[in-house]
């Protein structure tokens, strides 16, 4: 099996950075793409960046030059960076990972337990 644990989150005022990690393990052949979701009360599960092997990214545009993501190969992890953070980017964010088990044929999907991030205005 595989498991995805997030650290990071925090409160921090509008406008604030923080930075979030998530580190993968266990049984991994292959990671192949990562990215980062965020729920918000109420809300439904929505995509803030990804990130696939080769570094490739996509953004939402709600994040589009704000945030950034970043990935270590040799550490299986993945880092969402969030700068000039607003009010509404408070949120429970989650790791997303697909991944070749080394054991299994194909490709298997997860995520994290999430963290939250909390901005106040």
């Amino acid at each position: 099996q595989v498991k995805l644990v997030e650290s990071g989150g925090n409160s921090v005022q509008f406008g604030g950075s923080l930075r979030l990690s998530c580190v993968a393990s266990g049984s991994i052949g292959t990671i192949f793409g990562m990215g980062w979701y965020r729920q918000a009360p109420g809300n439904e599960r929505e995509m803030v960046a990804t990130i696939t092997r080769d570094g490739d990214t996509n953004y939402a545009d709600s994040v589009k030059g704000r945030f950034t993501i970043s990935r270590d190969n040799a550490k299986d992890t993945v880092y969402l960076q969030m700068n000039t953070l607003k009010p509404e980017d408070t949120a429970v964010y989650y790791c997303n990972a697909d991944v070749k088990v080394s054991y299994r044929y194909g490709i298997e999907n997860y995520w994290g337990q999430g963290t939250q991030v909390t901005v106040s205005s």
